[in-house]
This record gives C-alpha cells, structure tokens and sequence, in this order.
C-alpha cells in the first residue's frame, strides 16, 4: 500500500526519526528548567538578564554582519527545509544515507534558529539583553545540538562503508531498526554529555558583572563572569569535546581507509569515480564541519592570550551559522538525485501552483512513465 509516495513502512521510519527530533527538543526544555532550579536562588544571586556585547572591537560592523547572517540564515532555513520536504516525500530517496542527510538538516535548523535571530537582533538594533533562563537555555541547545551533529557525520560514514564495502549485505545491515537505535544512541550521547556542562554552569554563583563578552551565550565566556572558579566547567567542556569529537573522527576515518582500499581495488575506472564521487559531498561537509569546530574550541581554551577576543567570536559565531547554509548547497551540487528532485520541486512550486504532496506525487509519476518500455 502506498502513502504518497512513500510506503507505509518507510513513512513510519521517518516519522520516527522527526519523533525523535521533537522529543529531544522538549527534553531539552525539561533538562534546562531543572538545571535552572536548586540548589541555588538565581533571583538573588544572579543578574536577571545578561548583556550580550555582540564582537567586541567590531561594533562599526555590526549591520553589515547583521546583513551577512540574515542571508545565510535565510539560506539556511530554506535549503535545509528544501531537502527534508524532498527526502520526505520521495520514494527513490528513502535510502539510510537520506534518512541521516534529513536528520542533520533538521538539526541544522535546530543550530542555526538557537543563535542567529538574536544574534542579528544585537547586530541590527543593539537588542543585546537576554534572560538568565533564556540565555542557558540557548546554550543547552547549542551544545547538544553540535553533539548530535558529529554523531549524525559519523552514521553516514558508517553507511557509505556499508554501501561500498559490502553492498550485498546493505539492506539486511542497515535496517530500519538499525537506523533508528542509531538516531536514538546518537541523541541520548548527546544529551547525556551536554547535561553536565550547561548544570555546571548554570549553577556557578554570579555576583558580578553580567556582560557577555560574546554575541551568544557562549559556555567559557559565561562561566568567565562567574564569582567562583570557572575551570572545572571549562575542563569539562574540552574533554567531553575532544573525547566525542576525536573518537567520531577515528572511526570516520577508519571508515574512509577501508572505504579507500575498497575503491582502489576495483578494476574499473568508472567504477572507483563513481564510488568516490559518492563520498565526496560527504567528506566536504565534515571538513566544513570539525575543522572550525574544533578550532573555535582549542583557540577559546589555548589561544586566550594569542588570538584577538573579535577573531574568538567570530570563529565561533560562523562555526554555527556557515555549515548550516552551505550543507544544503553541496548535497544539491554534489548528489545527483537531491538535485533533480529539488529542481523538479521547485517547478512545479513555481509554476504549476501546486501543493507540495500533489507536485512530487506528479513529478514521481512522470518519472515513471518515462521509464516504461515504449
């Protein structure tokens, strides 16, 4: 029986997968009211609000920089919302990799809409209060969504290693089941090793100055304002990172070292460009992604001193903002299928004046159609 285009089986698993997404977002909630709880009297020992100063030494740019995260969050938000609409509701696209590209747009826009409306509200009209709450809240979401993230890059690192290395076995390994104890396990990490920073801090006494020196609430540059020591939370942070982040960058590239022997063994050209090409928009993403990742975190831990507060706070704010829109761009450019249902979505959005579901179910028709035998 089909639903749409989807079958009932696999619209069950991507309605899972969003499941999950939704349910982490409201256990983020949950977790952030508690951490804001005992054993401390916020109202007493901490500033209503925070002031978020934006750059620092950068403030005669700040509309530009308004201007440029406008339009990569607008980019952001629309690309990533183009490929979940196209996975979703076509049934060529319905492979595990699709499932996770889906997934960690999703989480992209988590990311992106934590950070950059505020962000351009400080730039654009000097808004820069924001509420004790409101300001661990957002850090609880950055931080976990990041985590999530790298977890979701080295799933389908996974899934490319399963695709080319024992591709008669692909379907029987990767499971709907599979995939979802994978989505499951890579978001309860997560949330387990994000918890303890934001209730570390969360929980430091402030009794001093409540100027962010940030254009977000940044852990390290709100734990600085604490009257306590901010070191044990700040250790935390570069541990849990290095530990997450340096175990998924082993085992992604174990992966691309088998991947690789795999490739180089065929004795087909076309076959190994093929098999590259695969890993390719793939390998882009992760670059875009560990490599100012990490650097945002060993330069705000080693670099205090060396690199300037405004390069710190750049670094940071497009960490999060530059993967978002352009992941959407290179899965487009890159893979030939999201391409062409995209560019299909789109006319028949624009031209057919049709809803989403009746425009891809038409598209999908066409499709086939076209491939029976005259």
């Amino acid at each position: 029986m089909q639903l749409g285009s989807l079958t009932i089986k696999q619209s069950s698993l991507v309605y899972s997968v969003c499941s999950i997404i939704r349910h982490f977002l409201c256990l983020g909630k949950a977790v952030s009211s508690v951490m804001l709880g005992s054993p401390y009297n916020h109202t007493a020992e901490a500033p209503a609000t925070f002031i978020l100063v934006g750059i620092p030494g950068l403030q005669s740019f700040h509309l530009w920089l308004a201007l440029s995260l406008s339009t990569m969050y607008t980019t952001a938000l629309l690309g990533n919302t183009l490929i979940v609409a196209v996975i979703w509701v076509d049934s060529t696209l319905q492979e595990p990799m699709y499932c996770f590209l889906c997934v960690l747009a999703a989480m992209d826009m988590v990311m992106a809409s934590s950070v950059v409306p505020k962000m351009v509200s400080i730039f654009s009209s000097g808004d820069n209060a924001i509420s004790f709450n409101a300001c661990f809240t957002q850090m609880y979401f950055v931080h976990a969504a990041a985590a999530v993230e790298t977890g979701l890059l080295l799933a389908m690192a996974f899934d490319r290693y399963v695709a080319i290395c024992k591709p008669l076995h692909y379907k029987r390994i990767l499971t709907p089941r599979v995939m979802l104890g994978m989505s499951v396990t890579i978001i309860i990490r997560a949330i387990m090793s994000m918890t303890p920073l934001s209730w570390m801090v969360s929980h430091l006494p402030f009794c001093g100055s409540n100027v962010v020196l940030h254009s977000y609430c940044e852990h390290m540059a709100v734990a600085k304002l604490a009257c306590a020591d901010p070191r044990p939370s700040s250790l935390y942070s570069l541990i849990v990172s290095s530990i997450i982040v340096g175990s998924d960058v082993a085992f992604i590239a174990a992966s691309y070292i088998l991947i690789l022997q795999t490739v180089f063994s065929l004795s087909s050209k076309n076959a190994q460009l093929k098999a590259l090409s695969t890993c390719g928009s793939h390998v882009c993403v992760m670059a875009l992604y560990y490599l100012p990742g990490m650097a945002s975190i060993y330069v705000a831990w080693l670099g205090e001193d060396i690199v300037p507060l405004c390069t710190q706070v750049l670094l940071a704010d497009f960490y999060l903002i530059i993967p978002p829109s352009l992941n959407p761009i290179i899965y487009g450019l890159r893979m030939k299928q999201i391409r062409t249902q995209t560019w299909g979505l789109l006319i028949h959005c624009l031209f057919n004046h049709s809803n989403l579901g009746s425009g891809i179910l038409a598209l999908e028709q066409t499709r086939q159609l076209q491939r029976c035998p005259s």
